[in-house]
């Protein structure tokens, strides 16, 4: 990506909120939140499968698959939903500031390293440029990431009152 195309920008083109913008997009985990239906609910769903490698012995010690399956799954199921949580989560924080850094009328960045850091003003097509982007291309992300995120909450709650309804033998 070029920098911005302003001749008075300070700003390091590595820290420029559209280059930042790039950058996360191309990044290997924060991709994730820009594939497609299918493809993003399968690299969820591997988490998932992947949680359960560490969720399922853990359960398995607690409940006993063979005598009590239903409290085993769930307990199993909700280790390892909290591998995507986490990782929902992580995608959040990451795409919001990126939202944040597109939005904001300024930018903060630093020269040379933390001691020395700098605002400054975007001009205003700038500005318009950096909004457009976060309202076409980021705010999208996040809103799916809310929506999965409350599928998950919603999947708990039921799990939750499974568990609550089913007595332990």
């Amino acid at each position: 990506m070029e920098p911005l195309p302003t001749t008075n920008c300070p700003v390091p083109c590595e820290q420029q909120p559209l280059q930042e913008y790039e950058q996360m997009r191309g990044a290997w985990l924060f991709c994730w939140a820009t594939l497609e239906g299918s493809a993003y609910w399968r690299k969820l769903g591997w988490v998932w499968a992947w949680g359960w490698v560490a969720a399922g012995p853990i359960a398995a010690t607690s409940f006993a698959p063979n005598s009590n399956p239903l409290h085993f799954t769930l307990c199993a199921s909700g280790g390892a939903a909290a591998f995507v949580l986490l990782l929902l989560l992580r995608l959040y924080t990451g795409w919001s500031y990126i939202d944040n850094r597109l939005s904001c009328q300024s930018v903060s960045y630093e020269e040379s390293g933390w001691y020395d850091g700098q605002t400054w003003e975007k001009p205003p097509e700038v500005l318009v440029r950096d909004r457009l982007v976060a309202d076409y291309q980021v705010r999208p992300l996040l809103k799916r990431l809310r929506a999965t995120l409350a599928v998950l909450l919603s999947i708990a709650a039921i799990a939750g009152a499974a568990w609550v309804l089913v007595p332990l033998p």
